[in-house]
């Protein structure tokens, strides 16, 4: 019984690794116009780092990829043409929300 035991905590707990692992990883946003200056910004829990015409968040936790995180990047960046990473990116309709919270002065 012990033994058993022991093997489902062993089991759950490398699940919950392995899931946790998977959670993190790179998010990416083209923007439509560069950065004037290479610029961190923390959103959705992720520091990204805008160099250009990419903002880069080389680990970030998966909610760092819905429409709100996007929208406070773009609060600080100006309008972006993609957003998302490996396994998921924003779609059209999540864009258009995101870019609507875009700076006033960017074009």
């Amino acid at each position: 019984m012990k033994l058993r035991t022991l093997a489902a905590v062993a089991a759950l707990s490398a699940s919950l690794f392995a899931g946790a692992a998977l959670a993190d990883g790179r998010v990416s946003a083209a923007l439509e116009a560069p950065v004037a200056a290479k610029t961190k910004i923390v959103a959705g829990g992720a520091v990204f780092v805008c160099d250009g015409a990419e903002c880069v968040a080389a680990s970030a936790p998966s909610r760092a990829i819905t429409a709100a995180s996007c929208k406070a990047l773009v609060k600080e960046v100006g309008r972006v043409s993609a957003f998302g990473g490996e396994s998921k990116s924003l779609d059209a309709e999540d864009l258009g929300r995101c870019n609507g919270a875009a700076k006033s002065d960017a074009k």
